[in-house]
């Protein structure tokens, strides 16, 4: 089901009860961009490398989340209804920033992630026309002080073109208009339907103002006293609370999410997450540290299908697939056992459109694929973890105890952990042995020209290591024996496995002070002690 500005409002009140009562949340989120790209730098290995620490990684990302925002969010709410039935709503939500009293979002397009969703037939008119606004909490207190100062700032040039007309239309209006007269003001947006009354009112004070409904506003000619009981009322649609609630607008389902502490699943989840906490909660801290423990106090159960089916995949040993769909239609396929006991998942009435027709890439679909994905991944474990029969109608509570040691470990692309752990320290994972490659007759080399040299081989992360020294990362052993053996007799290029204690520059130059150290110690005891012997 689409969701967008217009019939967000309408919708709130059973989405909200949908999520309180859902066994758990799936989660996926489509972009105006993913990785910004280095004028320097333009090869993909220096956007994901293996060198990278997790602050690293965190660092690099929030950079892009920072500049690119969230064009749809798809949300699956997986409701455990009886026995091992599942019944599914999934959402697309069309969002775009807040503009009302807010200094002008800017957010940057790329031009490949444009490209990508059109092909798979993304709406950007939805998204520009129909995106639900949203704010985080930095941005509601700007607001808030705005609406209490009575000073509310616009920004959009469209906006002050809609605002200046319909300022004019009513001064033209009101100067031979009878007291109690009223005009109506018609094809507003939602924002402007809130910008327009509040605008009129600070500058005529003897108009009042209603929304009417179907984007029309209601102006009345009014006598001052009659103008001051208005505002008085408890039902004036302009009060700051009201405004504050449509200005907020997907915000205010979010922090349902964050109440209901539902388990979130996702799929390679790490940017979804970042934007969550940037667009809706608070701007990315520079600390990965604090970014963590603010996720895990959002949402304790994170549970990301990436870091899972890659345990399946190995006990399994299902063929090799990469995307999410084809990791669907595998666990739907005829290689894995099928019983009586095995989850039962069904798209609800309204929701049913993805039960007829694939629509990779879009949000509300790829939600239901890591939702269903999820279910069938864990049925699979809990099968495998008892040597007898499953009982009939498994929990998703045991689903959640065969998943344990995949809670809050959410998958790192190609980095120097294979995950981020929400809710402890992160492990380092076991990759092949670095290689070090000794450059010889071949004057400025760079990190590039070296990843240049190995890329038509196998896949290599390079890093210097001194002038003429760079060490290469892999997460194949293959390619690390490839290389090996390939470049064994190389003119310019000699390979060897890195050893830290040999290599290391640090290591290397603590190891010639202290000989330097060791040589003049033991020169000024042969020659301190020389004189004593004499006596």
């Amino acid at each position: 089901m689409e969701v967008g500005a217009a019939d967000f409002e309408r919708c709130l009140p059973s989405l909200r009860d949908r999520v309180r009562r859902a066994a758990f949340l799936a989660l996926d989120m489509e972009f105006t961009g993913l990785h910004l790209t280095s004028l320097q730098n333009k090869e993909p290995s220096f956007v994901h490398s293996l060198f990278d620490s997790p602050a690293e990684r965190y660092l690099k990302a929030r950079q892009s989340v920072q500049r690119f925002t969230v064009a749809q969010l798809g949300l699956a709410i997986f409701s455990n209804e009886n026995s091992n039935k599942y019944v599914v709503h999934s959402y697309n939500f069309f969002l775009f920033p807040s503009t009302l009293g807010l200094s002008d979002v800017e957010f940057t397009l790329s031009a490949s992630s444009i490209q990508f969703l059109s092909h798979y037939g993304f709406d950007y008119n939805k998204f520009l026309k129909d995106g639900i606004p949203y704010m985080n909490e930095a941005q509601e207190e700007i607001l808030s002080q705005r609406l209490l100062a009575g000073g509310l700032k616009v920004s959009s040039a469209l906006d002050r073109d809609v605002l200046k007309k319909a300022i004019d239309e009513v001064t033209r209006w009101i100067a031979a208009a009878e007291e109690e007269g009223t005009m109506i003001l018609q094809d507003l947006s939602d924002y402007q339907v809130f910008e327009v009354q509040l605008v009129l009112r600070e500058a005529l004070q003897n108009v009042w103002t209603q929304p009417l409904g179907d984007k029309k506003v209601m102006v009345k000619k009014v006598s001052p006293q009659h103008r001051q009981l208005l505002e008085n009322s408890p039902n004036d649609c302009c009060r700051k609370e009201l405004i504050l609630l449509s200005a907020r607008g997907f915000t205010n389902l979010f922090q349902t999410l964050v109440e209901a502490k539902k388990p979130l699943v996702g799929h390679n989840m790490l940017l979804d997450l970042m934007h969550l906490h940037d667009k809706f909660y608070k701007p990315l801290p520079e600390s990965y540290e604090e970014f963590k423990r603010n996720i895990h106090n959002l949402f304790p159960v994170l549970i990301d299908t990436k870091t899972v089916t890659k345990s399946v995949w190995k006990k399994c040993l299902f063929p090799r697939v990469s995307t999410l769909l084809e990791v669907y239609e595998v666990l739907c396929s005829n290689l894995t056992p099928k019983d009586s006991t095995c989850p039962v998942i069904a798209l609800a009435s309204d929701c049913s459109r993805y039960a007829e027709k694939k629509s990779p890439h879009e949000a509300g679909y790829d939600a239901f694929l890591c939702g269903s994905v999820l279910l069938k991944s864990a049925h699979l474990l809990l099968c495998r973890s008892t040597d007898d029969a499953v009982e009939a109608d498994p929990s998703f509570s045991q689903y959640l105890t065969v998943l344990a040691k995949y809670l809050n470990k959410v998958n790192l692309i190609r980095g120097g952990v294979s995950s981020i752990n929400f809710s402890g320290e992160d492990s380092p994972c076991e990759h092949p042995p670095a290689l070090i490659v000794h450059v010889r007759g071949w004057p400025g080399l760079d990190e590039r020209q070296i990843y240049q040299e190995f890329k038509p081989l196998c896949r290599f992360d390079v890093r210097r290591l001194s002038k003429d020294q760079f060490i290469l990362l892999s997460n194949k052993f293959d390619d690390v024996r490839l290389v090996l053996r390939d470049y064994k007799h190389h003119p310019r290029l000699r390979v060897s496995v890195h050893r830290h204690w040999r290599h290391s520059p640090r290591l290397n130059c603590l190891l010639q002070v202290s000989g330097v150290v060791a040589l003049w110690s033991l020169l000024a005891f042969v020659l301190g002690g020389a004189p004593c012997s004499s006596r």
